[in-house]
């Protein structure tokens, strides 16, 4: 076996037991969803491994359960919104912060840090009311406008980072060559920012399909994906509940597939010369 391999060998298998706990939970959540509840049920040492019959019976009764599609269409909207919304609003405003002097820049991000000490619950109270006032309640706009009240400052700190690093010879130069700020930023700061915007956008996202406090707070009738996963938990609906957060899931992994090719690093390197 070639040295070179050895050498890397407690690598892989620190890789390996890493990949292991974090992907066993999704193995036995789904493994669960399809399995019958007398084989969960049973007390036996190699539950978790062990084979067990497949059933399909707990994603029949949520698919013709008629609360899946709305629940989900619900959150991917809300959740896509919120994503696009969030990096339209707070890319300009990050560049913005990025390149004011060092005590202004840091007093706008101390703030962003400040807003987020606040408890969600203590928030998502008063927010209520206010929605109700304005007929916000119980819709996909409110909640949105909830949401972005949760992650406009956390993608507006990542941001900022991501456009200190981009260096200011950059947009000198493209000053000199005849460009506009408005082109230099779009043909310039912008595309060189993409790793960093695919992160915040990615998290925002992520975020956003996975809160519970203000769906709880803002939702009456037509609940978003993990609110009716909840609802199930409470009733005590293991199997059902562990196919809808296997749904719940799914979209995850499949952003991260999509978004996964800007996350590069050096992609800046060489950017001066």
């Amino acid at each position: 076996m070639p040295k070179k391999l050895l050498q890397h060998i407690p690598f892989y298998l620190y890789l390996a037991v890493v990949s292991l706990i974090i992907l066993y939970p999704i193995f036995l959540m789904f493994k669960i969803s399809a399995s019958y509840p007398a084989d969960i049920m049973k007390p036996h040492k190699d539950l978790l491994w062990g084979p067990a019959g497949i059933t399909l019976e707990h994603w029949h009764n949520i698919f013709t359960s008629g609360l899946l599609f709305p629940s989900l269409f619900k959150s991917l909207l809300v959740a896509t919104m919120v994503m696009i919304l969030a990096i339209l609003i707070a890319a300009p405003a990050a560049y913005v912060i990025s390149r004011v002097g060092s005590p202004f820049k840091y007093l706008f991000i101390i703030s962003l840090f400040i807003s987020r000490t606040f408890p969600e619950v203590a928030i998502a109270l008063p927010v209520s009311v206010v929605f109700l006032h304005w007929n916000l309640l119980d819709t996909s706009f409110g909640l949105i406008l909830a949401h972005l009240i949760k992650v406009l400052p956390y993608v507006g700190w990542i941001l900022i980072g991501t456009f200190e690093a981009i260096p200011r010879s950059l947009e000198e130069a493209s000053s000199v060559d005849g460009a506009s700020k408005i082109r230099t930023l779009r043909k310039v700061i912008f595309p060189l920012s993409l790793p960093g915007i695919a992160v915040a956008a990615m998290l925002v996202w992520l975020e956003s399909w996975n809160e519970f406090t203000y769906a709880l707070y803002l939702t009456v009738s037509e609940n978003t994906l993990p609110l009716q996963t909840y609802y199930y938990v409470n009733r005590g609906g293991i199997f059902n509940s562990a196919a809808y957060a296997t749904i719940i899931t799914l979209p995850v992994i499949i952003l991260t597939f999509i978004l996964q090719r800007y996350i590069t690093s050096g992609m800046l390197a060489g950017g001066v010369k």
